[in-house]
């Protein structure tokens, strides 16, 4: 418990509540091999964390989401509330790329791995490729979504980082389109190196998709150029009204 404390949260009841949630997620896992029930658990924990910690959100653009379709998510990355504002309201079942350290975590890290969610490996560049590789079979196969945060990692002082191209290169080898989300509140409910979570506004919009059916890894570079212009154009709407 001090392990997920000292990188997620503070509030007593959102540990608890983790813990119950991704142990039912364990116990679904037995009897659940398209991952549907595990998916709608972890939905279900991050509204409740969300109402629990009274934090808003205002989602726009989720006519452009098809509920059968199949895609390849990419938003900005500010706070540790990014995943649960994502799980919360994305109403596709999609896994993420998180670090091999969340794995690790008890009751966390076992709903991640039952549920189907891929590591990322680090410093070593034919891993990454390995696991790229198996995100686009998943998504490809399974009929699913994928969510990436291209940046690597959360933004320390809340600017847009440079783009890494992996979530280019898993859309094209699996035939999905792109779709740039822009995060925006996060930070400010819970803040880089802070494990409490403030009440406040969030919201996520939504860009219209980017195809990729006849791109190669030749356009891996153009696609993540463009994801990044329209995330910066997502962020410098004017805010929405929570």
């Amino acid at each position: 418990m001090s392990r997920l404390r000292s990188i997620f949260f503070t509030d007593p009841l959102i540990i608890v509540s983790t813990i119950v949630f991704a142990s039912v997620s364990l116990l679904a896992s037995l009897t659940d091999p398209e991952k549907k029930r595990q998916a709608a658990l972890a939905a279900a924990w991050a509204r409740f964390l969300l109402r629990v910690s009274g934090v808003k959100v205002k989602v726009e653009g989720l006519e452009r989401i098809a509920k059968d379709g199949s895609y390849v998510f990419v938003s900005n990355h500010l706070s540790y509330m990014d995943t649960p504002v994502a799980l919360a309201n994305i109403p596709v079942q999609f896994r993420f790329l998180a670090k091999r350290g969340l794995f690790q975590i008890p009751f966390l890290g076992w709903h991640l791995g039952r549920a189907g969610h891929i590591q990322v490996p680090r410093g070593d560049a034919r891993a990454g490729v390995k696991t790229l590789n198996l995100a686009a079979e998943v998504v490809r196969t399974c009929g699913i979504s994928l969510l990436i945060f291209p940046e690597g990692g959360r933004s320390q002082d809340g600017a847009l980082g440079s783009f890494k191209e992996g979530a280019a290169f898993i859309a094209i080898r699996a035939g999905v389109p792109l779709v740039p989300i822009c995060l925006q509140g996060t930070r400010e409910v819970l803040p880089f190196g802070s494990g409490t979570v403030r009440s406040g506004m969030v919201s996520m919009r939504i860009g219209d998709p980017i195809p990729t059916h006849q791109a190669t890894d030749r356009d891996r570079a153009r696609l993540t150029e463009e994801l990044r212009h329209r995330i910066v154009a997502l962020l410098d709407q004017q805010p929405m009204h929570v």
